[in-house]
């Protein structure tokens, strides 16, 4: 099992926030996805956004959030807006 925090993008404030939505390794988050993972974390957490949905999903790629291409941030603000 591997720390979240070991993961791109992830550091101790976020790793704790995915614990508390019961996401305890960078396996589970790579397993449930990002979308899923912020949909928890929006549940419990109100104000997190869009750029906390761009961390999860870089985590997972394993590229700095802001390096995601177009095509990908456009998909997650459509569902990030959808939530809306």
């Amino acid at each position: 099992m591997t720390e979240l925090t070991s993961m791109l993008n992830i550091g101790k404030e976020m790793a704790s926030k995915l614990k508390s939505v019961d996401i305890t390794t960078a396996e589970q988050l790579i397993e449930l996805g990002a979308k899923e993972a912020f949909c928890r974390l929006k549940s419990k957490y109100p104000n997190v956004c869009l750029v906390h949905l761009y961390t999860l999903e870089g985590a997972i790629q394993n590229i700095e959030f802001n390096n995601l291409d177009e095509k990908t941030k456009a998909s997650l603000k459509a569902f990030s807006d959808s939530l809306k």
